[in-house]
């Protein structure tokens, strides 16, 4: 076993070196090399490692920066798989890099965002100490099949890990489900209903019944999609009161929010360093994390207020009048995007860009279940939308029929085009990509006006 270890691991670190020299990231391939060589070797490499895991839907990248900041801020001796690279693959290759050839990791702590789907794979391994679960939202259904099925996949993966602590959110019906069967001690978060905004009920469409009786669910309250104050008439399965609460909401605005936590009962002021109501609860979800982890409220405060945010997470670009990356990848997330641009006060231009590859899921139809028909509200502010992408002609079908005026929507797939494009505007400029899209038009942003390459 030794020899295996100690063979894979030269072999990891040769390939990660080979392909930043290429500039080719490296991030998952050598990773998946090395599991070829020896299957075990994640688990030899977390041996006595205290992990932090973030899985769910949405918001993994983002929670995972926000607790990395409090490690960071503390001078904790950590590492984590900041390139997003949150496969079994990518995450080994991570520990890999930390770690001495045979296999002793150099690091007290680590950060881990961990695909849904590949936790099942992942968790036993890595043994963390806390899980946090953001939200389970409809999405890439070719890869992860319908909601509940990864639903399964993360209650089995937990169920590996008895002893880790979980940080729920309490508002996720599906989410909070995990403690009905489970040993682990639970940890949950949320938005109380006097922060919450009120959304209308039509768009409860991943978990509009109850997932003990099938009752339809009714709700206080409704932050986002199926998010809220949810309760079961018939079996009595309701929306757990949460331990980090976002009780009040102070101040949103375009470059983040002010809000009133009470975190295990003692509210405070926190500074959420991102627009949007989805970054409020990645950064309750996070306070959680940060706090089970041992570092305390003052640490989950400090960092929540001056983390950077993930590559293509609201991140900020100067280009042109200025330019953000918004990632999206399902109906939920891109609602939320949707609404933040509701919020914008200035004229500005939107860009749209679809890719149908197997990271961003070959089903597009959920672009339909997209709110863009909300864009029509912003007539005198939206000035223009460009779609790009692989699927940009589907997409500009669809931003047609949600009703803005053909005659201002562009194409441009070209992404070196469009760049330049960017860079001669005045307007400030939102741009809303799928994963691929995301990585490519990202790299002709940097090429063009500088920034870190996406795994720094």
């Amino acid at each position: 076993m030794k020899i295996r270890v100690i063979l894979a691991m030269l072999i990891c670190k040769a390939l990660r070196l080979a392909s930043r020299i290429l500039h080719r990231g490296g991030t998952a391939m050598p990773g998946r090399v090395a599991l070829k060589l020896c299957p075990g070797l994640l688990g030899v490499l977390a041996e006595n490692v205290k992990v932090v895991a973030i899985t769910g839907t949405n918001g993994k990248t983002t929670s995972a920066r926000m607790v990395e900041a409090a490690f960071a801020d503390e001078g904790k001796n950590y590492f984590a798989n900041r390139s997003g690279a949150n496969l079994i693959s990518g995450i080994t290759t991570e520990f890999a890099m930390n770690s001495t050839l045979t296999g002793r990791c150099r690091r007290e702590y680590a950060v881990i965002e961990c695909d849904e789907a590949a936790a099942v794979r992942v968790f036993g391994q890595l043994k963390p100490r806390v899980i946090v679960v953001t939200n389970l939202f409809r999405d890439q259904l070719d890869r992860y099949g319908e909601v509940t099925h990864t639903l399964e996949n993360i209650r089995t993966a937990v169920s590996a890990v008895p002893d880790a602590v979980l940080c729920l959110n309490a508002d996720c019906s599906l989410t909070s489900s995990l403690a009905l069967e489970l040993p682990n001690r639970v940890v949950y978060f949320g938005i109380d209903k006097g922060a919450a905004p009120s959304h209308k009920a039509t768009e409860l469409s991943d978990a509009s019944h109850c997932i003990r009786c099938k009752a339809e669910y009714e709700y206080d309250y409704i932050s986002y999609g199926h998010l809220g104050g949810f309760r079961c008439p018939n079996c009595g399965y309701a929306r757990h009161a949460a331990d980090f609460a976002v009780t009040d909401i102070v101040e949103q605005g375009a470059n983040g929010s002010t809000v009133v936590m009470s975190m295990r009962g003692k509210k405070r002021i926190v500074s959420v360093n991102l627009p949007a109501m989805y970054n409020i609860y990645n950064a309750a979800g996070a306070a959680a994390a940060i706090v089970e982890m041992g570092l305390g409220t003052d640490a989950a405060v400090k960092a929540l207020s001056g983390f950077k945010c993930g590559f293509g997470r609201m991140e900020q670009f100067d280009l042109g009048g200025g330019t953000k990356i918004m990632l999206v990848k399902n109906p939920a997330g891109c609602n939320q995007v949707v609404e933040f641009l509701q919020n914008i006060k200035e004229k500005f231009v939107l860009v749209v860009c679809l890719n149908d590859r197997g990271a961003d899921g070959t089903d597009i139809s959920w672009i339909w279940d997209v709110d863009f028909e909300e864009l029509t509200a912003l007539s005198g502010r939206l000035q223009r939308v460009i779609v790009s992408g692989d699927r940009a002609a589907d997409m500009r079908i669809r931003i047609k029929y949600a009703g803005i005026d053909d005659a201002a929507i562009e194409t441009q797939t070209d992404y070196a085009k469009l760049v330049e494009w960017i860079a001669g505007q005045e307007l400030p400029v939102y741009i809303m990509p799928t994963y691929t899209a995301m990585l490519e038009l990202r790299e002709a942003v940097i090429r063009h006006c500088g920034g870190s390459e996406f795994w720094e």
